[in-house]
C-alpha cells in the first residue's frame, strides 16, 4: 500500500471548484423561473443542488484523505450493494418513477439515483480486476467474461428501469478501461458489432427511442414533438453569439425549453453567457481531464492507473454525450453535465470520483 507524499492536484482541485460554482449560478439562472410557477420558489432547485454540493465536498475531501487502497478491498462489498439497491428500485411502489423510468429511491424529500452509484461500483470493480488479472485480458474465458459479464448484467437492470443513458456511460467507461488494460482489438470489433446489433434491438424495441433518433436526424419533421427539445435547445445557442444575453437574461428558460437545468443547462449557459462562457466552461473540463490522465499516467500501481482511467473516461464521456444532444449531434439520451446539471446523484458522485482522483494524485511518483 503505497504512502501519502503529497499534496493533492491543485489545478484539479480549481477545475472542479469552477465547475461547481458554474453549476450552482447557472442553476439558479435556468430554473428560477420554472420554480416560482410549480413551487412558488424560485430558489427550490438551487437549494437543493445546494444540498448536495455540501454533501459532495465533504465526500470529495472524505475521499482524497482515505487511502484509495481502502476501497479495493471493500470492492465486492460495494457491487453487492449496488446491484441490491437495482433491484430494489424496480420493486413497484418501492422505486419512484420520473419521466416514465423507475430509476430512483426516495429518502425522506430527497431521492437517489442507484444506478448513479453503480457507475463507480463498476469502476472500482474493474480497477481491481485489471490490475490483478491483467495477463488474462487478452483471453476471452478468464479476461472479457469476467469484466464485461457483470458489467452487462448491471447494464440489464439499468434498462429495466429503463434509463439507456446511464447504462451506455457505465458500458462505455468499462470498454475505456478494458481497452487501457490490453484486450485484444479483434475482440473490440467482435463486441463493438454485438453491441451495435443489441444497441439496435433496444432502440427498435421501444418506439419513443426510435423517434429520438429520427428526431435527431432532422428534429423539424416533428417540432412540437420528439424533435422539440432539439430545436429549443438550439434556439438558446443560437442568439448567444459571443458574449450572450446576459446572466439571467435567458429567453428559452421561460417554458420553451423544458426543464432547462437539467440536461440542457448547457444550452442555457451558452445563451445568456455565449460562446466565451461556453469556451469557459469546456476549458475547466479539458483541465479535469488533463490533470485526471497525468494522474493516471503517474500513479504508484496499476490499481491506482486504471482507477484514474475509470473515472475520467466516465467524466469525459459524459461530458462529450451532454453536449453533443446539446448542439444536435446526438439524440436526446437523459445524460446530465457533470458539475453543472442540476441532479442530487450525479453531483454527489462526481464530487465523490474527484476525491477518489485527488487521493491518488498525493500517491504521485
Amino acid at each position: 500500500m503505497p504512502k501519502t507524499k503529497s499534496a493533492p492536484d491543485i489545478l484539479l482541485i480549481a477545475a472542479t471548484v469552477c465547475l461547481l460554482s458554474a453549476g450552482l449560478i447557472m442553476v439558479y439562472s435556468a430554473s428560477a423561473v420554472w420554480a416560482e410557477y410549480n413551487f412558488n420558489d424560485s430558489f427550490f432547485f438551487l437549494k437543493r443542488q445546494l444540498f448536495f454540493a455540501v454533501l459532495g465536498v465533504a465526500a470529495m475531501l472524505f475521499m482524497m484523505n482515505v487511502d484509495y487502497w481502502t476501497w479495493r478491498r471493500m470492492t465486492k462489498v460495494l457491487v453487492i450493494v449496488c446491484f441490491l439497491l437495482l433491484i430494489i428500485v424496480l420493486i413497484p411502489g418501492v422505486g419512484l418513477v420520473r419521466g416514465g423510468a423507475r430509476s430512483w429511491l426516495g429518502v425522506g424529500a430527497f431521492s437517489i439515483q442507484p444506478s448513479e452509484f453503480m457507475k463507480m461500483a463498476m469502476i472500482f470493480y474493474l480497477a481491481k480486476f485489471l490490475s490483478e488479472k491483467q495477463k488474462h485480458i487478452t483471453t476471452v474465458k478468464h479476461g472479457l467474461i469476467p469484466t464485461l459479464g457483470l458489467v452487462i448484467l448491471a447494464f440489464a437492470l439499468i434498462m429495466l428501469q429503463p434509463d439507456l443513458g446511464t447504462g451506455m456511460v457505465m458500458v462505455l467507461t468499462g470498454v475505456v478501461m478494458i481497452f487501457t488494460g490490453g484486450a485484444r482489438i479483434k475482440h473490440f470489433v467482435f463486441l463493438g458489432l454485438l453491441g451495435l446489433a443489441g444497441l439496435t434491438g433496444l432502440i427498435l424495441s421501444a418506439p419513443y427511442r426510435l423517434q429520438r433518433i429520427v428526431s435527431f436526424l432532422d428534429p423539424w419533421q416533428d417540432p412540437l414533438g420528439s424533435g422539440f427539445q432539439i430545436i429549443q435547445s438550439l434556439y438558446a445557442i443560437g442568439p448567444g453569439g459571443l458574449l450572450g444575453l446576459g446572466l439571467g437574461a435567458s429567453r428559452q428558460k421561460y417554458f420553451y425549453l423544458p426543464e432547462p437545468q437539467t440536461d440542457f443547462i448547457f444550452a442555457i449557459l451558452a445563451e445568456e453567457l455565449g460562446f466565451l462562457g461556453g469556451a469557459f466552461v469546456l476549458a475547466c473540463f479539458a483541465v479535469l481531464l488533463w490533470r485526471g490522465l497525468r494522474i493516471a499516467l503517474y500513479a504508484p500501481d496499476l490499481y491506482g492507473t486504471f482507477l484514474a482511467v475509470g473515472i475520467i473516461g466516465m467524466i469525459a464521456i459524459q461530458v462529450m454525450i451532454n453536449i453533443g444532444v446539446v448542439i444536435g449531434l446526438m439524440p436526446v439520451t437523459g445524460i446530465t453535465l457533470p458539475l453543472l446539471s442540476y441532479g442530487g446523484s450525479s453531483l454527489t458522485l462526481m464530487l465523490t470520483s474527484i476525491g477518489v482522483l485527488l487521493n491518488i494524485s498525493r500517491h504521485m511518483r
